[in-house]
């Protein structure tokens, strides 16, 4: 269900649009050389979506695991000489595992870091995590290489109002399973304050999952 409205402009008796979805679906990077970039993304393990080829033009598309937007890249897909790309966040569950995993595939990322100004990027970086691994907190960097910069950011509990309860979802089985464990061992310190077993123990994961993600309060 979208949350699309139709309403009727007085003045014109026309119908307008109001609160139409607006989904981000595509940034497009600049690349010097097609085949290197497709090289370097298809290593990472995102999926190739397209190449398509036309005279002189071509365009790529890749799309991370997870995400619902997906990157361009090809000839004739940037006006020119375009400078690199900075600033692109992937969100991840698990910063350190993340990293981790780049690293295992050859690509050369930095330590974990975290702002002075956590959990917003302000700030000096400072090695290491944020404090209690703090959502939006942690990040780590690495660059393709036409210079195009990302930087992983570590997201458990969304902010307020980021995600409707209603269209809260998982986009992958890893996110799924760190989301159960965040809520294992949350469950396990609720167990303890209450000093009984919790036999009702799933719909409390779930509670805890669902608010974690809508930002809500978390169950204690």
């Amino acid at each position: 269900m979208t949350s699309t409205e139709v309403r009727t402009n007085d003045a014109s008796g026309m119908a307008t649009a109001k609160n139409v979805d607006m989904k981000l679906e595509v940034v497009t990077i600049p690349v010097s050389d097609v085949d290197r970039a497709k090289e370097f993304y298809a290593r990472l393990g995102w999926r190739l979506d397209a190449d398509f080829s036309q005279a002189d033009e071509r365009a790529v598309q890749f799309t991370p695991p997870g995400s619902d937007c997906s990157v361009h890249f090809g000839r004739s897909v940037t006006p020119g000489p375009t400078e690199p790309a900075t600033g692109l966040f992937l969100v991840v569950s698990d910063i350190q595992a993340a990293r981790e995993e780049l690293a295992s595939r050859g690509v050369e990322v930095s330590d974990v870091f975290h702002f002075a100004a956590s959990p917003a990027p302000f700030g000096g970086p400072v090695g290491g995590p944020a404090p209690d691994h703090g959502s939006y907190g942690s990040y780590a960097a690495f660059s393709d290489p036409d210079g195009n910069n990302w930087l992983l950011q570590e997201v458990t509990t969304r902010f307020p109002g980021r995600i409707d309860s209603a269209a809260a979802a998982f986009g992958s089985s890893s996110d799924l399973a760190s989301a159960l464990r965040r809520a294992a061992a949350a469950h396990g310190e609720h167990e303890k304050r209450t000093g009984a077993e919790d036999a009702n123990w799933p719909d409390w994961y779930a509670e805890y999952m669902l608010r974690e993600q809508t930002g809500e309060q978390l169950p204690t």
